[in-house]
């Protein structure tokens, strides 16, 4: 693995978990309280437009209370000294990899702090409260709407990420649970490319008999020490 020259890395909650950032599902099923189904799909934003935008607002606002940890730190060293190809596809819709430094990332979930309008498809980088109607500043439609792919919508670059992946000569997948697709399909597609895997999480996903190599722990103590292996090597 340590002579691998493409690397794709997948990161899910239990990343961002690590600096205060709840799981997407927590016990019983609830994300903060929420069922799923109230605040992250289609039927909920045109059902209660104002609970499922004054849900994001909160947890935008929230963002300024947590700081990256040692994995996103450790992620963000490694994608400044790589010299091959390398690709962080993020589960998250927080800003902790891009706040760490990395920059060579996609969010196939969408963004926080991004504002998408529902008439013309352009996104808007978003800081504050988005209240439902609110205008979009290229269409003036009243149309923004928070910048998360619902379930049921489809995740961002897909064709960019399946690319990567056809490429790659490593696959990691750090803090996800394995049971979201597609993501949880990205370790097979890796691996008919005969790209090696390997696995950091906390406890064994459900995808866990697909990779090469399953190591246990925090995501902020496996990470840096992958990490400086991988770069000492």
């Amino acid at each position: 693995m340590t002579a691998a020259g493409n690397i794709v890395i997948l990161t899910g909650a239990g990343v961002s978990a690590e600096s205060g950032i709840a799981t997407f599902r927590g016990p019983g099923g609830l994300w903060e309280g929420h069922r799923v189904e109230d605040v992250c799909t289609p039927e909920a934003l045109a059902r209660d437009p104002a609970l499922v935008h004054r849900f994001y607002d909160l947890r935008r606002a929230a963002l300024d209370t947590v700081a990256p940890n040692a994995a996103h730190d450790a992620l963000a060293r490694l994608d400044a000294a790589w010299p091959g190809e390398l690709l962080i596809v993020t589960q998250n819709v927080d800003d902790l990899h891009e706040r760490a430094g990395a920059r060579r990332l996609l969010h196939m979930h969408g963004e926080l702090r991004s504002a998408l309008c529902a008439a013309c498809g352009t996104r808007h980088p978003w800081h504050d409260a988005l209240p439902p109607a609110t205008r979009c500043p290229t269409c003036g439609a009243p149309a923004l709407r928070p910048d998360i792919v619902f379930f049921g919508e489809m995740p961002y670059e897909m064709e960019r990420i399946e690319a990567a992946l056809a490429r790659a000569d490593l696959f990691v997948s750090i803090g996800t649970s394995g049971a979201v697709y597609p993501a949880a399909g990205f370790v097979r597609g890796a691996a008919a490319g005969d790209a090696a895997t390997l696995e950091l999480n906390l406890e064994h996903s459900a995808g866990s008999a697909w990779f090469d190599e399953t190591r246990l722990g925090p995501a902020g103590v496996l990470v840096p020490v992958w990490v400086d292996a991988l770069l000492a090597r």
